[in-house]
């Protein structure tokens, strides 16, 4: 039967399950697969698995359980191996690997971090900064036929949001990097100019609040930024 994956950790992690249960229905009963260095947390893979409520909280429950008594490699949703002996063998072959990436995260957390700027505001940013976008403006206003300068306009202004965002960005990491351990820069979203997660570590986790909330303030209503964590540290992993 195939074998479904939750995490891995030091072979000495306490894992204390107790009153936990695995994905599938009924529950998958918890397990570990233990080498000389390392344990997985795994249990029967259930048939079918579907991203359901109920199976994504049980899979959330485990690490989170697993990274209150130390550091732990989570896996994503779904992870699967062909059973029990080829999850010890990866364990064996990526010993070295798994066991640094552990040393890195102990006792850290990751938090997720999205920062957005209203479009109006940032557009009467670039109006007032850019002459030629003034000129442009004026003249589209003037002949709305003047579809060269239309397109010329657009095309400046999305360069101006783009370098704008980038380099509002680039500050922002910058500020708060020396509260983190490590970042990792995600994908911007429609709606939010960066996304990016902070290792940090967990006693430092209070501090990073405070440090995002003041760069909040100091940005002014204009801007937000919305901080998600602790989270297990997928992006390091």
């Amino acid at each position: 039967m195939p074998t479904y994956i939750y995490a891995i950790t030091a072979a000495g992690h306490p894992k204390s399950l107790d009153g936990l249960s695995g994905v599938g229905d009924p529950a998958g009963d918890l397990r570990t697969v233990t080498t000389k260095a390392l344990s997985a947390v795994v249990s029967d893979a259930p048939e079918d698995l579907r991203a359901k409520r109920r199976d994504l909280a049980a899979h959330q429950g485990v690490l989170e359980r697993l990274m209150a008594d130390g550091a732990a490699l989570p896996m994503r949703f779904g992870l699967m191996g062909p059973g029990d002996e080829s999850v010890r063998t990866v364990l064996e072959e990526n010993e070295e690997a798994y066991t640094a990436r552990l040393t890195e995260l102990e006792g850290c957390l990751e938090f997720n971090l999205k920062a957005s700027r209203e479009e109006e505001d940032l557009l009467r940013e670039i109006v007032a900064d850019s002459e030629e976008v003034r000129r442009l403006r004026e003249v589209t206003r003037e002949n709305p036929a003047a579809q060269e300068e239309k397109m010329r306009l657009g095309e400046l202004v999305s360069q101006e949001v783009q370098s704008r965002e980038n380099s509002e960005g680039a500050e922002l990491v910058a500020r708060l990097a020396d509260g983190a351990r490590r970042h990792s820069l995600g994908e911007p979203t429609k709606s939010h100019f960066l996304n990016v997660s902070f290792l940090v570590r967990r006693d430092d986790a209070a501090a990073f609040s405070d440090a995002v909330n003041q760069e909040a303030e100091r940005r002014g209503d204009a801007y937000s930024l919305s901080l998600h964590g602790p989270l297990p540290p997928y992006s390091f992993v």
